[in-house]
């Protein structure tokens, strides 16, 4: 094996791209490497990860439908690619890899114009806007999901499933045996939307959880997430009935109350679903409607035939709904640890060391030649998205 090398990782702004970034420059940084991050500024600001590290700043423009917009987004594109190339000179990375987000792209560019070797990592069940423009372009594509949208038969050469990387903090759930819950335990319900909230699930939630039995929702403690704008009437409404509850805008413990709880009520971010099933917690999922492509609900659609989660569409999420499902999930203790067991199955454990692998195969080799990446399970394209 040879000692340390330099790679770049370039994702977009938000935590979906960046956690996965982190996790993989973490695992680099433990061999020996050395990794410098290209984002934006709120990919620069995500607490908790890349602090103390290098990380650059790039312009990156945003192509939209609309054609007015399209010139200053290319000014903007071009210029990022020539601030990375002159990051390049300096750095001399063996590897660049995009996890998504414009301001991979002009890093990419920037990457495929001085011939040094790329690959890309999708987090979602479908081929972003970002990594569907480069698919052809780069030296391997690492995928999350055993069926891809907008994923062309043409790539799948260089399609290698590995998984979403997650932080170590969760993978250390995975050895962690599922709390323990007795017929008058306590019931942990943890309720996450996303970096932003998710406004549906404070209105509907507090509503849900009050049609259960009472001696259900005597039981229960929730760790919830709200928006600002909620988070005063969510906790007076848990106050009226009587659940303690533990609100905030964000949660920075998150691994550890996932760590203890018995369902999770959440969207379907690509990051959510792999903490899920790598901590094997089953799950209530309400994918985001207005998500490109409906993602996330493709995100959902491996953990749903597991057993490990039910889905709900945004239109059918009512207070109604939501205890129906709590009451198949909850009132029976070998039901929730079988979904609990289900979830855990459609996870990839070793998402980060198999990503890792594959970057240091694609980096450089010895004289300069590159290190052939060898064939790996690989994913397909989904039958509405393979053209």
């Amino acid at each position: 094996m040879r000692g340390a090398r330099h790679f770049v990782l370039a994702a977009g702004g938000t935590g979906g791209h960046i956690i996965p970034a982190f996790a993989l420059a973490t695992e680099l940084k433990k061999r020996g490497h050395y990794v410098a991050l290209i984002t934006d500024e709120r990919g620069a600001a995500i607490p908790g990860t890349f602090e103390g590290e290098e990380k650059h700043i790039l312009p990156a423009g945003r192509l939209t439908r609309n054609p007015l917009g399209w010139l200053g987004a290319a000014k903007n594109i071009l210029a990022g690619r020539a601030m990375a190339r002159r990051l390049y000179e300096s750095f001399q990375p063996e590897a660049v890899i995009g996890f998504g987000g414009y301001p991979a792209l002009p890093a990419l560019l920037g990457a495929l114009r001085d011939g040094i070797p790329t690959a890309v990592h999708e987090q979602n069940a479908v081929l972003g806007r970002v990594n569907r423009l480069l698919a052809s372009k780069v030296d391997a594509i690492a995928t999350a999901y055993k069926q891809i949208g907008r994923l062309k038969e043409s790539h799948l050469p260089k399609v290698h499933l590995v998984g979403n990387p997650v932080r170590e903090s969760v993978e250390l759930l995975r050895a962690q045996p599922f709390p323990a819950l007795s017929e008058d335990g306590i019931f942990r319900v943890l309720v996450t939307g996303g970096s932003q909230g998710a406004g549906i699930l404070s209105e509907v939630v507090p509503d849900g959880l009050a049609l259960l039995p009472l001696s259900f929702r005597r039981r229960m403690q929730v760790t919830q997430q709200c928006r600002e704008e909620d988070i005063e009437r969510v906790r007076t409404r848990y106050a009226d009935l009587a659940i303690p509850a533990d609100l905030a805008t964000y949660i920075p413990d998150l691994p550890e109350r996932l760590g203890w709880s018995h369902v999770v009520i959440a969207r379907a971010g690509a990051s959510t679903i792999a903490e899920l099933t790598t901590a094997g917690r089953p799950a209530i999922l309400v994918p985001l409607p207005i998500a490109t492509d409906d993602h996330q609900t493709a995100n959902a659609r491996e953990m749903a035939a597991s057993g490990g989660a039910r889905v709900i569409r945004q239109a059918q999420f009512t207070p109604a709904e939501l205890a129906k499902q709590m009451q198949k999930l909850g009132l029976e203790p070998d039901a929730l640890m079988n979904a609990a067991g289900r979830a855990r199955s459609a996870g990839y454990p070793n998402a980060t060391r198999d990503l890792a692998d594959l970057v240091e195969r694609l980096g450089s080799g010895l004289g300069g030649e590159a290190i052939p990446v060898p064939a790996t399970p690989q994913a397909r394209p989904a039958a509405q998205g393979a053209g």
